[in-house]
């Protein structure tokens, strides 16, 4: 994937992000991730119906590179069984971090293959992705 088409697919996310607003609806569970170093503060919720991420929805105030990243996570995410999504999550974690990863896994959240040049940057891109699989691991636990 091109430098260019990576930028294009960022940039589209951030400025049309997948599922952007939150809903009054009670079988969705909430999660809040906020970052300690800058804005980047979403809330998550999140519905799971027999094992399966059925909906992922946000708002908040973040970066382009939160915004983007939420949106591509939840993209990823949707319609995936909590061991795969889980599995999606750490192929990107271990991406993020410099470490092996399965690229065909993470499809178009490869666009953050370089995010770890920028080193601050790095959370931006890996909070929501933290809230999510804490909520996805505890879940997992009590199945």
């Amino acid at each position: 994937m091109t430098e260019e088409l990576k930028r294009t697919i960022i940039l589209e996310n951030y400025q049309n992000p997948k599922n952007r607003g939150l809903i009054s609806d009670d079988s969705y569970d909430l999660v809040n991730t906020n970052s300690k170093s800058c804005i980047d503060q979403i809330e998550l919720q999140i519905k799971i119906e027999n094992n399966i991420v059925k909906d992922i929805r946000f708002d908040g105030e973040a970066c382009a590179i939160c915004t983007s990243s939420t949106s591509i996570m939840i993209n990823s995410l949707i319609g995936k069984n909590i061991n795969d999504a889980l599995n999606i999550i750490d192929n990107f974690e271990n991406m993020i971090n410099e470490k092996e990863y399965d690229e065909d896994v993470l499809k178009e959240a490869i666009v953050y293959s370089d995010i770890s040049k920028q080193p601050n940057r790095k959370n931006c891109a890996l909070l929501t992705w933290r809230g999510v699989k804490d909520l996805l691991e505890r879940r997992n636990e009590n199945e």
